[in-house]
């Protein structure tokens, strides 16, 4: 009897849960359609904020600069990774310890001298200055090519002296400017640097005994690519960010300053991010400020910029970077001052 009454209970309780799940099943369907709505709708109406959103006058700005400061510095990348490849690959690791003095102390003029017959702006100054070190350079000598490169080359000099129409001692004020910062960076380096703030990356080295030298090329130039485009971008995202975020306002608030128009234009160069062939034509626009001030933003320019301060955060690691944007940003300012004093 007690058997009996047990299997009575199972049963009702079964049928409950039968119940149950019938009544959950037939109250799915009621709300099936909604869900099926919500899933379609919102998705539509994130993209179609977003495309709106996206086609404000401050987004438009936003992508110009992006693309512009992207595109514009391209092509030099582009020779820089070619030229660093073909220097990995064609040239003999001896060719530069004979060029160079055997005293890191002599080889840092040599190097910086050097640095003007490269026509490339300083994305294409990274990868090599880093190949260069990975075939036996000193590490201060290459810095000084690095810096010099970009900023004394014949392309920059001829396009400063075409913004400033009339004015040869602009032109002459940046061309020593520019050298005595690179000079000094790296004597500097020869006297307070660490090896241990310097961590290039690990990469080809040089040509191996029975391999394709335009493999090697290919594969070196692949891979230096890659490896600073990345970094050119996020420069570039961040550059365009402050010329939409900073009012113009701002600008004219720091001209009538000489102390503060020169340290304001220096940081506008970092954040700006403009390539070193064409931040004299930014500078000649700048005519609220006075000429010390557009020299100081020509040289602090090609030598640190935000996606320069990446590129070298990307290759020679974080600590280096800081470390060395922060002193060449006070040597170039001084030097800025001094000079531009001197002949403007």
């Amino acid at each position: 009897m007690q058997r009996s009454e047990e299997r009575v209970e199972e049963a009702e309780t079964a049928d409950a849960d039968g119940a149950a799940g019938d009544d959950a099943a037939a109250g799915w369907p009621r709300y099936w359609p909604l869900l099926l709505l919500g899933a379609a709708t919102f998705p539509g109406a994130v993209l179609y904020l977003g495309g709106r959103w996206m086609e404000t006058p401050a987004m438009q700005a936003w992508r110009t600069v992006c693309l512009a400061v992207t595109v514009q510095a391209l092509p030099f990348l582009l020779l820089g990774t070619a030229l660093s490849g073909a220097i990995n690959a064609f040239v003999p690791a001896g060719v530069f310890s004979r060029a160079l003095p055997s005293r890191p102390v002599l080889a840092v003029p040599v190097a910086g001298v050097a640095g003007a017959v490269l026509p490339g702006c300083e994305c294409a100054s990274v990868p090599v200055a880093n190949r260069l070190i990975g075939r036996g350079v000193p590490p201060a000598a290459a810095f000084a090519f690095l810096l010099s490169a970009p900023a004394i080359n014949p392309v920059v000099l001829t396009a400063t002296a075409v913004a400033f129409p009339g004015n040869p001692a602009m032109v002459a004020a940046r061309l020593l400017a520019s050298l005595g910062t690179a000079l000094g960076v790296g004597w500097l380096w020869l006297w307070l640097g660490r090896a241990e703030w310097l961590r290039p990356v690990v990469r080809h080295g040089g040509h191996r005994a029975g391999g394709s030298r335009w493999r090697e090329f290919r594969e070196g130039f692949q891979h230096d690519f890659l490896h600073a485009g990345g970094f050119l971008v996020v420069g570039a995202m961040a550059a365009a960010t402050f010329n939409v975020a900073v009012p113009r306002s701002v600008l004219d608030a720091f001209s009538g300053s000489p102390w503060l128009s020169v340290l304001f234009l220096a940081g506008l160069a970092i954040v700006l991010a403009v390539c070193s062939e064409a931040d004299a034509f930014v500078a000649a626009s700048l005519t609220g400020f006075s000429p010390v001030a557009r020299l100081a933003f020509m040289v602090v320019g090609p030598m640190v910029d935000l996606k320069l301060l990446a590129l070298q955060a990307g290759t020679f690691g974080r600590a280096f970077a800081v470390r060395f944007s922060a002193t060449t940003v006070v040597v170039a300012v001084v030097f800025s001052a001094l000079i531009g004093g001197a002949l403007l």
